[in-house]
């Protein structure tokens, strides 16, 4: 008899109504993991974000039609990555949404998980680079909610494949076909610059020790390789800055305002986004459009998040197989610890010290 796996992709979320906006941003600010604040004052400044925040974010969806198409996305990748992994014939796999801040959360999904009775469940964040901010939340969230519902099974985790080579062929064959599409439609004189844009951190949280940024260049780094093109112009910037601290940087407006001063076209790829979002089609498609036309950039152009990109579902699929087959409670997608010590963050280093303290 085959075993049943049930493969869990964590994703953010979003607002299935405009009346879903605002509590939505109240579960995305009252995080822990999001606003490093004292416990008591989190939850009216969390509020009180949330509510400022309210009528720009309802402006973004309305442009989506006033709700975000996230949810029938992940969907859709877990019912290409199933079919995938149940062509091999080891087992039966079946995948299960759970969103961080928006219906089907951990305890809906954590349900619907110990419902069906599988033998062993994997953790699959869609966020190829690990943060606290993203993956570690929802793990934490994710363990929680198991243990309310009674799940109790074997569970493995893939906390991060920024710069598995799956992955990054999948997304640097997207990033040449946009490339040589954008290339097409400029003037041969005018050059071509690549912006891997990712969601922005506050430097603080990459202070504490949070791997992000060092794996996003990781994945860039991995991506460029694959590419395999001499003389590539590009860089790393960052996006999506809500809250008055420094961010990491550079920012992505100004590697915009950087290209319309070298007068060289871009081509932006959403290096950390997997889905499509408002993010990518607001942020992107709209906003920093805007923004380049009004510098006077001579062309933009962006690359499409993956989706249900067979490359990249196999990518997935290719994962999923590897962490099935090992032994630790949680891995990056090489086995062994990828993150530099200076990055205490880094899940595995701290499952590692717990597994030398039990020995």
């Amino acid at each position: 008899m085959t075993k049943r796996v049930a493969v869990v992709l964590f994703n953010l979320g979003g607002p299935d109504a405009p009346e879903s906006v605002r509590p939505f941003l109240v579960n995305l600010f009252t995080d822990p993991a999001i606003l490093r604040v004292p416990g008591f004052v989190r939850p009216w400044l969390g509020r009180l974000i949330a509510w400022r925040r309210t009528k720009p974010a309802m402006e973004n969806y309305a442009v989506l039609g006033g709700r975000s198409s996230l949810l029938e996305l992940t969907e859709a990748q877990g019912e290409a990555l199933a079919a995938v992994l149940n062509q091999d014939g080891d087992a039966t796999y079946r995948s299960f949404v759970c969103m961080r801040y928006w219906h089907p959360m951990s305890d809906e999904a954590a349900r619907a998980v110990k419902a069906w009775a599988p033998d062993e469940v994997l953790l699959v964040p869609l966020y190829p680079q690990f943060s606290t901010t993203t993956t570690g939340s929802s793990i934490l969230d994710w363990e929680a909610a198991a243990r309310r519902a009674g799940l109790s099974v074997p569970t493995q985790t893939l906390c991060c494949f920024h710069s598995d080579p799956g992955f990054a062929t999948a997304t640097a064959r997207m990033v040449r076909e946009a490339y040589d599409k954008a290339r097409a439609e400029l003037p041969k004189a005018t050059g071509l610059r690549i912006l891997f844009s990712a969601h922005g951190l506050p430097e603080s949280i990459v202070k504490q020790g949070d791997p992000y940024q060092w794996q996003v260049e990781q994945t860039v780094a991995a991506v460029v390789e694959a590419l395999d093109m001499p003389g590539l112009d590009f860089t790393v910037c960052y996006q999506s800055r809500v809250t008055p601290q420094k961010w990491i940087g550079p920012s992505t407006e100004e590697e915009i305002e950087r290209a319309a001063h070298d007068k060289v076209a871009i081509l932006v790829c959403p290096i950390a986004f997997v889905s499509e979002h408002s993010e990518t089609l607001v942020e992107l498609d709209v906003e920093y459009r805007e923004i380049a036309e009004e510098e006077g950039v001579p062309g933009y152009f962006r690359v499409p998040a993956q989706n249900s990109d067979p490359g990249f579902i196999g990518a997935l699929a290719a994962l999923v197989r590897k962490v099935r087959g090992t032994e630790r409670a949680l891995c990056s997608f090489a086995g062994a610890r990828q993150c530099p010590k200076v990055h205490g963050d880094c899940p595995h280093a701290k499952v590692r010290a717990r597994e030398l303290e039990r020995a």
